[in-house]
Parts: C-alpha cells; sequence; structure tokens
C-alpha cells in the first residue's frame, strides 16, 4: 500500500471519519474548514496519526500548517521527514 492510500485509511480509522471511505477523500481538497471540515482536536489526533503510522513527528506549527493543508501537503511532509 502507497503512502497517499495508507495516510487516507489510517485517517478515516483513527479519526473516525463517519461516512467517508478513503477513496472519496479528494488529495487537493482542505482537511480543514471546508474540504474534510476537520478541527483542532483532529489536528492533535493526526500529528499522533503521522508519528504512529508513519514514524514522522510534526513539531513545529508553521510545519503542521503546511503539511496539514491537504493529503498531498501530508504526503510530501512524510516523504520529507520520513526516518
Amino acid at each position: 500500500m502507497d503512502i497517499r492510500a495508507a495516510l487516507k485509511k489510517a485517517m478515516v480509522e483513527d479519526l473516525h471519519l463517519e461516512d467517508i471511505r478513503p477513496e472519496d477523500i479528494d488529495d487537493d481538497a482542505p482537511l480543514f474548514g471546508e474540504g474534510l471540515a476537520l478541527d483542532s482536536l483532529d489536528a492533535v489526533e493526526l500529528t499522533v496519526l503521522l508519528q504512529r503510522h508513519f514514524g514522522v513527528a510534526v513539531e513545529d506549527v508553521a510545519a503542521a500548517k503546511e503539511a496539514f493543508a491537504s493529503i498531498n501537503a501530508l504526503v510530501a511532509y512524510i516523504e520529507t521527514n520520513k526516518r
């Protein structure tokens, strides 16, 4: 399974995104606000998810804001920061 598919699957399961299937998540759609409409609690859970599933830490608020923009941005962040 590639990073994008694994990320979407983990998000649906770990963030309890009811009525959303991984394949329904648009790679370019915003994760917060419009798009998936995640909130600040989801951001914390997403940070934990990245550490647990991909071994990637998000330690900088500015980096998090950029990385959490979309699925494509998260995949790029994971690929750049994976150990």
